[in-house]
């Protein structure tokens, strides 16, 4: 690893052989440092879309890991080659498997933001906040609650068949409060 100011840069190994330089490692106070001096930057944020929507850093776009297509996105950037492609993610660890996707597609100067949205947030950087995504868990147990309601209703009113779907909507609450972890 050679630092270059705040820079870290390393090559990329796997299996006992380097199949990429230029990788760097950067803090989130030093990109927050180039921000303020006014540098342009291609920030691109691999995180969830549900994530991002959630928290993300002002200039970065969108582009999940899920979807990440390294070529295209290493052959977009051909143009600005001596400008360094940064990449963030939640907490780190996606944006550097999206960087050593990158550099085996060819990008040139790839930089790995150390600690992704969770650090910046943590130093106490600007953020851009949205909705918190609403959780399917919540949706789920409201649904099951309804149909216990409606078929135990049901059962008394119109016929005891309906019970069942009581039983089942109670018996869905109960494996899933066992199961959950």
């Amino acid at each position: 690893m050679v630092p270059i100011g705040e820079w870290t840069c390393c090559d990329i190994e796997k299996e006992d052989k380097t199949i990429a330089m230029g990788i760097c490692v950067m803090t989130v106070k030093g990109l927050a440092e180039l921000f303020q001096a006014g540098q342009s930057i291609d920030l691109i944020d691999v995180c969830t879309p549900s994530d991002f929507r959630e928290v993300h850093i002002g200039c970065a776009r969108n582009v999940p890991l899920e979807r990440l297509d390294p070529k295209a996105l290493a052959a977009e950037h051909q143009g600005n080659a001596q400008d360094p492609l940064y990449v963030v993610g939640r907490s780190g660890t996606r944006s550097q498997e999206a960087c050593e996707k990158l550099a085996a597609a060819g990008a040139t100067i790839i930089v790995h933001v150390k600690g992704g949205v969770l650090a910046w947030e943590a130093a106490d950087l600007p953020v851009v906040h949205g909705r918190k995504p609403f959780s399917l868990d919540p949706q789920v147990s409201l649904l099951a609650g309804v149909l216990a309601v409606a078929g135990s209703a049901l059962a008394v009113f119109v016929h005891p068949a309906w019970g069942l779907l009581a039983v089942f909507a109670g018996g869905y609450l109960i494996y899933t409060g066992i199961m959950d972890k």
